[in-house]
Parts: structure tokens; C-alpha cells; sequence
């Protein structure tokens, strides 16, 4: 009997493709998107974190240490960019390109090199001019690696430079040095500063032992109401992903009409199939605004997320949003045979999008391959639209590219929509 069973039970599954798709497929892909976002994938170090540096003294020192950052394997130095968007000449980069690069999101830190900066290069007490991080509050991660990819760089590219530092130490307190141990120490500077001179600051990062060696002042340009700032990333961020959920189960209801045979009556209106998927179309978006808006005013009253100083930016996200989504769940329900296929198949995709698009783990924190992977998903622009109108604060004329890209999908997913939904006009 319970062998008879078992033999029921497994030809059941092997007849359910949704059933079969749950219990093998969706596990083995959402691992191996999480093991290509958090595994190395074929890499022995971190990604390499993009630096915009500036460098204002213009000094022997400061040349040294540029050429010692784009040297520093774990950076992505950037020393020079466009003038403007409409002369792409490209420029050194000054402070204030720096700053607006930061404030862009290009980069989430920004190095000035100060005039100055050789006054407190290898100091242990804290004096001189500080060299200065301009950082993206949103990426607490890459500060933190700059800062100490900095004090390595200084250690193991300026070794001359330190030893000098410990030797007028040594002076001062010990009453200086006989003319013979001044010309040895001189000849040992010199020959530290020939070998410096081509190491590059591509030392092993072991020998960071040392803090201090250059005193760094950091500066957010981004982000001054830290306690709430990111509330608005996480409230996309789910926002998004249960809304592919809702708005692909809503679509799903042209598959319960198939069933029970009010498609066909429906059909044989004066609807007609477009005017049908319209209706449905317009239904689930209005379903969406109302989900997302639900969300972020939940955030601003429990989180004190400031949404009504961003609303015309949240109007424009929230509005293009919902209706992407809304097609998107129309064209699954099109290519589904069943109400169970099209949870199956909503649940891999779904996940799928949503890890790669950033709602389960930032994208800022994934290496650069699968930041690219991920602007192959709808809902990453999604994010990155609402990140662009509460984090940096930018005017609606710059969401241009994200509604634009949201605008591309809509138009896709609804025409391959209509495009699949014939098969139902030739029943």
C-alpha cells in the first residue's frame, strides 16, 4: 500500500512542471545567484572600490601618492573627467568635479589632496594638513577600504619619506647625529627613494600595520539626515519586490476567465482582447501606486522618512513603477497555461529580479560584472530612481534616464503581451 503510494505521489510530481519547478529549479537559481553576488566568482581579492581623486598641491609628495594610488590594486583611481555634458573634453580633476562626481553617485568617495599635504605625510602626532574623503553615506563599505588602502599606500610607497620622519624623531630628542651617521643615514634615504620610486604602492597588504600615517579628514556630501536616509532604499526595495508579487497574481486572473469561460464571452464583445489587457493593465498600476504609496507613508510616519519634501520625484517613480510592474505581471499571466504554472514560474522569476536588481542585497556591495548584470532588470532602475530623489536630492530632469529605461520595459512587456494573448483570440 505505501508502496502504491509513493508510486502515486511521484508520478504526480513528475506531471506538475510548477510543482517540479519549486522543488528543484527556483532553489538550485536563487543559490547560484547568491553565490554569484556573494561567492568570489573566480576572484582572490575584493572589487576594486572607484576613486575620484583631486590633487591640489601639485607637489612632489602628492605626485607620488597619486601615481601610488593608481597603482594600489584594490582602488580604481580617477584623475580626470568630462568638463561638462555637453564638451566631453576631459579635465583634471579639481575639487569641486570631485565632489559633484560623489554627489552623482560616479564614485562613492572622492580623495583632495590638499596644498600642504607633505606637512603631515608620515606624522605620529596628529599636525599638519589633512588630506581629505569626500564619501556616499549610502556605500558605508567603501570609505572604510579607501581609508585603509591610504595609510598602506603611504607606508609601503614612501618608505624614504617615513624613515626621514623617524630620523629628525631621533634628532630632536636624542641631540642629533655625528657627520658620519648623517652621511650613512643620507645614503640609506637615498637608496629607500630609488626603490620606492617604482614600487607603486602595490606592496602586500600585510604591511598595513601602521594607523595614522596621514591624517585623513572625512566629509559626507550625501545623505545629512543619516538616521532616515536609507529607510528610502529599504522601502523600495520591498516595496518593489512584493509588488512583481502582487501585480503578477492580479494578472493571473485572466488565466481564473480562461477557466471558467468569461474570456470568451469577453471576447465576443465589443472589448475585444486590447481593450481587455488595457483595463487589467490600468486595474494592477493603480493597485501598484496605491501599494507603493502604503509603504513609504508607513516609512515616514513609523520611520520619519521625509516623503513630503520629495514628492514630485515620488510621483514620477511611483507612477512609472507600478505600471512596469503591471505589465510585467500581464506578460507572465500571457505566457502561463495555468494559475499553478504561473506561480511557479512568478516565484523563480521574481526572486531572481530581485536579488540582481538590488531589493534583497544593495547593489553598491556586489562586484562590477553583476552591477552590470543587474541593469538588465527593471526593477534595478526602479531603485535607482528612487535612490536618485531621496538620497541625492536631484531634479525631476535627471530621472530622465531611469523613467526612460522603466518607459522602454513597459512599452515591451505590454506589446509581447498582446503579442502571446492572440493564441486565446483562436480558441
Amino acid at each position: 500500500m505505501i508502496a502504491t503510494l509513493l508510486r502515486v505521489h511521484f508520478t504526480n510530481l513528475r506531471r506538475d512542471r510548477a510543482a517540479l519547478m519549486l522543488t528543484f529549479l527556483v532553489p538550485m537559481s536563487f543559490f547560484t545567484v547568491f553565490a554569484l553576488v556573494f561567492g568570489p566568482g573566480g576572484r582572490s581579492t575584493t572589487p576594486r572600490v572607484r576613486v575620484a581623486v583631486a590633487d591640489e598641491a601639485r607637489s612632489a609628495a602628492s605626485t607620488r601618492l597619486v601615481s601610488a594610488l593608481q597603482h594600489e590594486s584594490g582602488l580604481r583611481v580617477i584623475t580626470r573627467a568630462a568638463r561638462s555634458k555637453s564638451d566631453t573634453t576631459r579635465v583634471i580633476l579639481d575639487r569641486e568635479r570631485a565632489t559633484a562626481m560623489v554627489r552623482r553617485g560616479d564614485v562613492p568617495v572622492a580623495i583632495v589632496i590638499p596644498a600642504g599635504i607633505d606637512t603631515s605625510l608620515m606624522r605620529f602626532d596628529g599636525g599638519g594638513v589633512p588630506l581629505e574623503m569626500l564619501t556616499d553615506p549610502s556605500d558605508p563599505v567603501a570609505p572604510q577600504m579607501v581609508s585603509g588602502l591610504i595609510q598602506k599606500t603611504v607606508m609601503t610607497a614612501m618608505p624614504d619619506l617615513f624613515a626621514r620622519r623617524g630620523v629628525s624623531e631621533f634628532q630632536r630628542y636624542a641631540g642629533g647625529l655625528t657627520p658620519r651617521q648623517q652621511a650613512s643615514v643620507d645614503g640609506w634615504l637615498g637608496m629607500l627613494s630609488a626603490d620606492s620610486s617604482g614600487s607603486g604602492g602595490g606592496g602586500d597588504s600585510s604591511r598595513a600595520g601602521l594607523d595614522g600615517l596621514v591624517k585623513v579628514h572625512t566629509t559626507k556630501v550625501l545623505g545629512r539626515r543619516e538616521d532616515t536616509s536609507m529607510i528610502s532604499f529599504y522601502a523600495a526595495g520591498i516595496a518593489v519586490m512584493f509588488l512583481l508579487f502582487s501585480a503578477s497574481g492580479a494578472a493571473g486572473t485572466l488565466l481564473d476567465e480562461v477557466d471558467s469561460g468569461t474570456l470568451e464571452r469577453v471576447l465576443s464583445s465589443r472589448v475585444g482582447m486590447t481593450g481587455l489587457l488595457a483595463g487589467k493593465w490600468v486595474a494592477i498600476t493603480l493597485v501598484g501606486v496605491t501599494q507603493i504609496v502604503a509603504m513609504f507613508v508607513y516609512a515616514m510616519l513609523a520611520f520619519r522618512l521625509d516623503l513630503l519634501n520629495h514628492l514630485p520625484g515620488f510621483a514620477v517613480m511611483t507612477l512609472i513603477t507600478a505600471a512596469t510592474t503591471a505589465a510585467f505581471g500581464l506578460f507572465l499571466a500571457t505566457t502561463c497555461r495555468t494559475r499553478q504554472q504561473l506561480g511557479g514560474i512568478s516565484t523563480l522569476v521574481i526572486l531572481i529580479l530581485s536579488a540582481l536588481g538590488g531589493s534583497m542585497f544593495p547593489r553598491f556591495l556586489m562586484s562590477d560584472a553583476m552591477q552590470r548584470l543587474g541593469l538588465l532588470t527593471f526593477n534595478a532602475w526602479a531603485l535607482d530612481g528612487f535612490t536618485k530623489v531621496f538620497w541625492r536630492d536631484v531634479p525631476l530632469t535627471q530621472l530622465a534616464p531611469q523613467v526612460g529605461v522603466l518607459a522602454a520595459f513597459l512599452i515591451v512587456f505590454l506589446v509581447l503581451a498582446r503579442t502571446v494573448a492572440r493564441r486565446w483570440e483562436r480558441i
